[in-house]
């Protein structure tokens, strides 16, 4: 079985590679430090499976998975990443990942538990990804139930400060639009100030998009 590694950090690539192995030693693993080079990777080995870090040098990973799946129509993506927050989450279900494993919360000694199921056609959820879509799933004013995906993207930019007139320069609107916008958000999500949106976007994980 073929497996490639998107990760960044060089130690943290090379256990993998290295855990890998020893949890499945008939796999063929490779491993590349960027998003670039990852899909390269991924259209010249054809893997059966790719575990994919979120945050790479050269891009979003989960912006990855459209191309890899393009790629290599039936391959498993289980996400690695240390952000287990609600939007990092809604993202990785999003884009249709296949397993989510935690860095912080798990050992590598989790990959082959990650592996087998993805391989059997499961979906592989760390037990944090599980409280934190149990915590949703309960929540009736969660952001996935209430707002729309484009005012999730410009949550991300109200949530880093910006004043309506940076938001409209950088989403193609007019500041008159994205002031509507702005708080069209804060009433859906039950806010009523812009100081507890930005901690909002903070505390979802909003904004570590495009970091």
């Amino acid at each position: 079985m073929k497996l490639v590694i998107v990760e960044d950090q060089t130690m943290l690539r090379e256990l993998l590679v290295m855990a890998c192995i020893r949890a499945i030693p008939t796999a063929d693993v490779s491993a590349a430090a960027n998003a670039t080079d990852g899909l390269a990777l991924c259209r010249e080995r054809q893997p059966a499976v790719v575990l994919l870090d979120v945050v790479l040098p050269d891009g979003d990973g989960l912006r990855l998975v459209p191309d890899v799946r393009a790629a290599v129509p039936h391959v498993r993506v289980i996400t690695l990443s240390s952000h287990t927050d609600e939007y990092t989450l809604y993202r990785a279900q999003s884009a249709g990942v296949n397993g989510f494993v935690d860095k912080n919360g798990q050992t590598l000694d989790i990959l082959q538990e990650a592996i087998t199921a993805v391989m059997a056609g499961q979906t592989y959820a760390c037990s944090v990804v599980k409280e934190v879509r149990a915590r949703v799933r309960a929540d009736p004013m969660a952001f996935s139930k209430v707002l729309s995906d484009r005012e999730m993207e410009l949550l991300g930019f109200f949530g880093r400060g910006w004043s309506n007139e940076e938001v409209a320069a950088r989403a193609g609107l007019s500041p008159r639009t994205a002031r509507n916008h702005r708080q069209n958000i804060m009433t859906k999500l039950g806010l009523g100030s812009t100081p507890q949106l930005i901690r909002y976007a903070l505390e979802k994980g909003f904004t570590r998009v495009g970091e």
